[in-house]
């Protein structure tokens, strides 16, 4: 069983930070891609950044320059530093990796619960 947690999410003004975290845990071999997804009311789940175990980046255009993505290998866990937050990065934050769990397993993909994210004044 293969459990990601997210931490970190909250109510915060424009132009504020936010952390967030997510730690994976359970029978893992190995992680591939780890990343943040975002879906706002009435809207499609959008990527906001992943990065990969060679360390290659991917941001959404909306969040470069002001949000950064970084993982802990040894803790199995991603992070997302958000900074210059705007009223619309207010969504549901997701976190996302691609694991197997074992050496014959391939690849899946594993979602966390979401953590909110508002972004107000």
């Amino acid at each position: 069983q293969v459990q990601l947690v997210e931490s970190g999410g909250g109510l915060v003004q424009p132009g504020g930070s936010l952390r967030l975290s997510c730690a994976a845990s359970g029978s893992i071999f190995m992680i591939n891609a780890m990343g943040w997804y975002r879906q706002a009311p009435g809207k499609q789940r959008e990527l906001v950044a992943r990065i990969f175990r060679i360390g290659s980046t991917t941001y959404a255009d909306s969040v470069k320059g002001r949000f950064a993505i970084s993982r802990d290998d040894a803790k199995n866990t991603v992070y997302l530093q958000m900074n210059s937050l705007k009223p619309e990065d207010t969504a549901v934050y997701y976190c996302y990796a691609a694991m197997r769990s074992s050496v014959y397993d391939l690849y899946h993909d594993y979602w966390g619960q979401g953590t909110q994210v508002t972004v107000s004044s």
